[in-house]
Parts: structure tokens; C-alpha cells; sequence
């Protein structure tokens, strides 16, 4: 059997790497015979890393060569069908699924977050996912806005691969990132750029300050997106009083062991919080796209977002925020793993959607 993969892979994005491993991991483990092609910004480094072939996501030759020895081609996961970022991205994806449908090939679209699309949006999913064979979205929401759009195709509410993640049997050393014992009570922040910045610069400040001056909090940034991420940290760094660090980790098990011995986690980015979620760590939660209240939604946390971008906020409201949070730590922490157990099942249906495509 032979999968081809697209998606957001080879930039350096912490998030879409940690699906594209688990992913892997788990078709060697399922088809320890087949083989597995990666569409890569970096195809070098993909197939060095995770021991696949890769190819070019930038040749279209190269692309339609590999979808025309593919048996099996996935769109995902992430956030791929979306036109927030930019119709172009949305044509790359979705012309990928009309390549593969017309060349005859079993496509899924695979542990997707669906939107925001426009009416535009809308048609090119509708047009380029003719035929598509099966699907599998990480929220409710989205099933509510791709079903639709693909009359004929069953469209199931799974969840992110990531959440069946575990950590490494031998415990990562964080002592020299300066996040061992020393750093406790540790609080983690995972941001990005996002609109209307400046006001959620001034809220992550404000959250920050409030978690280390009245709570005692050693707070450090945890960059998932390489320098971008790195860039919009400092931002906020610059506007606390009090001094919390920047701490690149690499890998997706040291990144994992930092957010498991937390005591909470500020997340923009996804997979600061499903992998918050994962090892029961409370989290604000900053939902710059439905991917984020999708989650939050499915995992029916019952605290409200640090702030939402378009959305004003004052500094009292996000200190008596933060001080809530804190005070329920051990009731949140009981809530996630309530719910986590519940996401690894629909983590799982993933690869049971993408089996019974294979045999049919």
C-alpha cells in the first residue's frame, strides 16, 4: 500500500510536524509494508526525520508523479481548507484532492479543521472534493460547514492524531533549558501572530505579570513557529514588568515534557493546547481561528477565552481571570483527563475511517 501525504509539513511548524509523526508512526505500525510519501517544503529533512520518501511540495510535476503511484492520498490533517490565510493556499490543498480524485486514487481528507471560508471558499471545496471517498474533521463545527459542501461523502467528528502522543519512556532532561524543578511552578505561553495584535500583546502582558507577581509564576515562552513565534514573544516580553524568559526547545518530546510538568499553559497555538489537554494541564486558551473554539467547544472547557482577537478586554478582567484559573487548577486538571480519554478514541477513529478505505 502506498500513502501519499499533504499538508503543511516541512516549515518548521512545531503543531503540523507533531501530526505529521504521530501520523507516520502510526501507518508503519498499521501497514508495516507499505510506504509512505510526504508532499515537504524540506523533503531532505522529512525523509531523514521520519524515515519516509518525500517530495517536493513546490514541483507540480513531481507532485503529480507521486500522485499517480499512490494508492491511498490524505489532505491533512490540520487546518488545511481555510481561506483566511490566502486563496492561493486553499487552491494548492483542495487541487491536490482533484488530482488525486481524478486520477482515480482513494482520497480522504484526513483529521481536518475546516474553515473560515468564504462563499468563493466554499465552491472550490465543493468543486475539487467531487468524488472524495471519505473524511474525517477534528470538531463538530467543521462537519457542520464541510458536509454540506460534499453531499454523498460520509463525514465523521474525530480528533486531532496528536492526541494519542505519549511521552518518551526515558524522561527528557530540561534542566539545561532551565525548565527543571527550578522553574516551579512552571507556566508556559505558546503565542503567535495574530490580528489586531497590539491588543492581545497588552492581555498576554497583563496575564503574565498577574501569574508571576501574584502567584509566584516562573512564566517562559515556548515558540512553536521558529522565529516567527520567537518575534511576537519578545513583543510581549518587552511589555510585562516582571521577567519571564524565552526557551526555544527542539523536538516535539522535549516541547511535550515541558508542557507536562506545568501548571498551565497560555495558548494561540493549537497544539499548545491539545497537548495541554492531553497530559491535563489547564489552559487560557487565545482563539484566533474556529480551530481553536472547536476545540475548547469539544472538550467542553468550561473557562473563557484570555481574550479573542476583535475583542477588547481591560487588565482587571484578565487578572480576575487568571486568578480563577489558578484556583482551579486541580478541578480543570480532573475535567481534561475526563475528556482526553475520550479525544484518543476519536484520535484513533482516524486510522479506523482511513482502514476501511483501504479495504474497500
Amino acid at each position: 500500500m502506498r500513502f501519499l501525504i499533504s499538508g503543511y509539513y516541512g516549515f518548521d511548524n512545531l503543531g503540523d510536524d507533531a501530526l505529521l509523526q504521530i501520523i507516520v508512526a502510526q501507518l508503519k505500525t498499521q501497514y508495516p509494508h507499505g510506504s509512505i510519501d510526504v508532499l515537504s517544503a524540506k523533503p531532505a529533512v522529512t525523509s531523514h526525520d521520519l524515515r519516509v520518501l518525500a517530495t517536493s511540495r513546490w514541483e507540480q510535476s513531481a507532485i503529480r508523479d507521486a500522485v499517480a503511484v499512490a494508492d491511498v492520498v490524505l489532505s491533512g490533517g490540520g487546518g488545511l481548507f481555510q481561506n483566511a490565510t490566502s486563496l492561493k493556499s486553499l487552491f494548492y490543498y483542495a487541487g491536490i484532492v482533484r488530482t488525486a480524485i481524478r486520477a482515480g486514487k482513494k482520497t480522504m481528507v484526513f483529521a481536518q479543521s475546516i474553515g473560515p471560508l468564504d462563499f468563493l471558499g466554499k465552491q472550490t471545496v465543493r468543486e475539487c472534493c467531487r468524488g472524495l471517498r471519505a473524511a474525517t474533521v477534528r470538531d463538530e463545527r467543521s462537519k457542520q460547514l464541510f458536509a454540506p459542501l460534499v453531499p454523498g461523502t460520509p463525514v465523521e467528528v474525530t480528533a486531532d492524531p496528536v492526541f494519542l502522543y505519549d511521552l518518551p519512556e526515558r524522561p527528557i532532561d530540561l534542566t539545561s533549558a532551565g525548565l527543571g524543578e527550578e522553574s516551579d511552578p512552571l507556566v508556559l505561553v505558546c503565542v503567535r501572530k495574530t490580528s489586531h495584535q497590539a491588543d492581545g500583546i497588552a492581555a498576554l502582558a497583563a496575564a503574565v505579570d498577574r501569574l508571576a507577581e501574584r502567584h509566584g509564576a516562573r512564566v517562559a515562552f515556548l515558540p512553536f513557529g521558529g522565529s516567527a513565534d520567537a518575534e511576537v514573544s519578545t513583543l510581549v516580553i518587552r511589555k510585562c514588568r516582571s521577567k519571564p524568559t524565552l526557551v526555544p526547545l527542539e523536538g516535539l518530546d522535549a516541547v511535550a515534557s515541558a508542557i507536562a510538568r506545568a501548571k498551565l499553559v497560555i495558548g494561540v497555538r493549537l497544539h499548545a493546547l491539545i497537548l495541554a489537554a492531553r497530559f491535563g494541564i489547564p489552559f487560557l486558551a487565545v482563539p484566533y481561528d474556529p480551530k481553536i473554539t472547536g476545540l475548547v467547544a469539544d472538550l467542553r472547557y468550561p473557562i473563557e477565552p484570555l481574550w479573542t482577537p476583535g475583542t477588547r478586554t481591560t487588565p482587571t478582567r484578565v487578572e480576575a481571570l487568571v486568578d480563577d484559573v489558578w484556583r482551579r487548577r486541580p478541578e480543570l486538571a480532573a475535567h481534561l483527563a475526563s475528556q482526553t480519554a475520550a479525544q484518543r478514541i476519536g484520535a484513533e477513529r482516524n486510522f479506523a475511517v482511513l482502514n476501511d478505505l483501504v479495504r474497500a
